[in-house]
Order: structure tokens, then sequence, then C-alpha cells
């Protein structure tokens, strides 16, 4: 993956721990003076867009079968989010005390492991449509577009774009027009997963070499960041589209237009890429060991707000590079000797002639 790229992960997830960390903060001490801006959703819109991206690059001039496409996202997503995700349904159910928006229930916890989207039944309000782990909600999006663009791979890459785009108009369209309602419906007729198809989109003009001028993205990209951010804090009644996925891809396709090859590397921006989907899963219940501490002696005499969020966000960098290097690395690389080992195998197998003599 393109370095900048890796820098992306990193910081969009960095983002997310830190809209999350402001809400645990207003949990710590409600009537705090201290109130950080409330921002970093946008962490989610730059990984849809990094995801379509990525996608579109890895696969455009690759011969793979959807088979193959989808068993290599199913090792890449599975095995932590569903460890993660047995273990909140484990402290949901022995200690339902610590989790505030999680409650132990078996057919949520199944629909959670099968990324089936499902109403959260710790929500009194009934519309809130998350997994057992709430950041979940974008892996479900995540598959979805997965299921279709693996399909997809079995057509021309000529027309594989706008048969994408089609689909997913014909999905989005069908349900408001008819006026679905039901959790389905209301999850996948929601128009971000359109920040998947702007990432297909850039990969597609990146591999023609159709991107900005240099000098253009690198007057661009300061003013998409501003915006982006700047939206984010404001939060308009704009179409999210408009307000977070519009100024995302515009980030990445400013990023794909610079070259990156003479500054000098970011050693800790680039693992921190790596364990960018650590950090997005485990930082859930890093925060609340986190809120927890400071809710109890001796450190709630230091529960101030700059104090909290510094904890909150190196405990869940701490805990996602634990995570990293005793989990998730070493299961992509044990996929990775498997896959190794089947090419091997393949190649050295004896032919029809050889088999007869």
């Amino acid at each position: 993956m393109l370095v900048q790229l890796q820098y992306v992960r990193g910081i969009a997830a960095l983002l997310v721990v830190y809209f999350h960390s402001v809400l645990q903060w207003r949990h710590v001490d409600p009537g705090s003076e201290f109130a950080p801006p409330l921002f970093g959703e946008i962490g989610v819109d730059l990984f849809f867009v990094l995801s379509g991206f990525v996608m579109w690059l890895t696969t455009a001039d690759r011969d793979m079968s959807p088979v193959e496409f989808y068993k290599r996202r199913v090792e890449r997503i599975v095995p932590l989010y569903w460890v993660l995700t047995v273990l909140a349904a484990g402290i949901a159910f022995a200690f339902p005390e610590y989790l505030k928006s999680t409650v132990f229930d078996l057919p949520h916890v199944l629909a959670s492991l099968f990324f089936v989207p499902w109403l959260n039944p710790a929500n009194t309000g009934g519309n809130l449509i998350t997994p057992v782990i709430i950041p979940g909600w974008t892996l479900n999006y995540e598959m979805y577009f997965y299921l279709i663009f693996g399909g997809f791979l079995l057509v021309s890459k000529s027309v594989r774009l706008w048969g994408l785009l089609l689909l997913f108009l014909a999905v989005y369209l069908g349900i408001e027009m008819f006026g679905l309602q039901s959790v389905a419906a209301r999850f996948y007729g929601n128009a971000i997963v359109f920040e998947f198809l702007a990432g297909v989109l850039i990969g597609g003009l990146f591999l023609r070499q159709r991107t900005l001028p240099q000098i253009g993205a690198l007057l661009l990209l300061p003013v998409a960041t501003l915006a982006i951010v700047g939206l984010d804090i404001w939060k308009p009644e704009w179409p999210r589209l408009l307000s977070a996925g519009l100024p995302a891809a515009l980030i990445i396709l400013c990023l794909v237009s610079i070259d990156f090859g003479k500054i000098r590397e970011s050693r800790f921006l680039h693992l921190l890429g790596d364990a960018s989907y650590s950090l997005y899963l485990t930082h859930v219940f890093t925060l609340v060991a986190v809120r927890i501490a400071f809710m109890a002696p001796p450190l709630a005499a230091l529960a101030n707000g700059p104090v909290f969020l510094l904890s909150c966000m190196a405990a869940s960098v701490l805990v996602a590079l634990i995570s990293y290097w005793a989990f998730e690395k070493p299961v992509a690389d044990y996929f990775k000797k498997r896959r190794m080992q089947k090419r091997a195998s393949r190649k050295f197998s004896p032919g029809p002639e050889e088999v007869r003599s």
C-alpha cells in the first residue's frame, strides 16, 4: 500500500478514538467546564473511501476469483472481530454494569458474528442498528461492499465500475421509492455506501495516471482537511455524503496524487496504520477501562479533561499495538504461509504424464 495511505489508516482510527474519548469524558465528569470539540466520526468516511480504493487497486490487474476474494476478506476481518465480539458478549453477560451500550442477547450476538444488521437491544429507543461492538457497524457495510464487489470480479474491468454504481443505485433508489422500513432496508439504504464507490473511482483514476497535478493536490489537501474537520465540528444538517464523504474523497485523491517517495517516512504512523484495525476494534474496551480507572481512587484525583483524553489516546494505541503484534499479525502471517504452501504444492504437483510414467 502507498505509504501515505498507511498514514491515513492510522490517523482515521485515531480520529474515531478521539471522538469516543470525548464521549467517555462526558460520562466521567458531566458538569466539567472542559469541553473539547466533538469530532472524529469522519475517520469512518476516510476508511470507506480508502477501502474502495484499495479493493480496486489490488484486484484490477489480477486474475482473482470471487471465492478467493471473499476468502481473503474473511481472513482479514473475521478472526479479531469474532474474538472481540465474543469477549464483549461475555463481559455483557458476566459484568453487565461495565458496558453501558451493550447487553447480552444471543440473537444479537449471532447477528453480529455474521455481519447481519440488527437492532441493538441496549438502545431503548429501538432505532440503533449496531452489532455487539458498536464500531462494528462499519464492518457490516464493509462486508456488504465486499459481497457485491467480489461478484463483479466475474465481469470485465471496463464495465465493473459502472455495474457497481448501477447496482448500488438500484438498491438505494428501490428502498427510497418503496419506502421500505425493515432493519436491513434502513441500514443498506444509507447513502454512505457510495463512499466506497468514490474510492473505487479514485483507484481507477490512479491506475490510469489521471490524478491531480501534484501542485494542485498540495494546495487542495489542506482545504479539504479543514473542510472535513470543520464540518464535523459544525455538524450542519447536510447529507453525510456531502459533508464528510466528498471531502474524504478529495483527501484520498490528493494524497494519491502526491509523490511521497522523497519524504522521510514516519515509522510511527506506518506502524499505526498497520495496527489501525486493532486500534479501531479494541479502543472501545480500552476506553471503558480508562473510564473505570479514572472514576476510582487514586486516579479520581487526577481526573481532569486533558489528562483523561491523553490517557485514553495513549492507552488505546498501546493496547492496539499489543493486539496487532500478539494476535492480528500472527494470524495474518499464518494465512499468508498457508497460501504460499498451497501455491508451492500446485506448482510442484506431478502432471498427468508424470503420473502415468
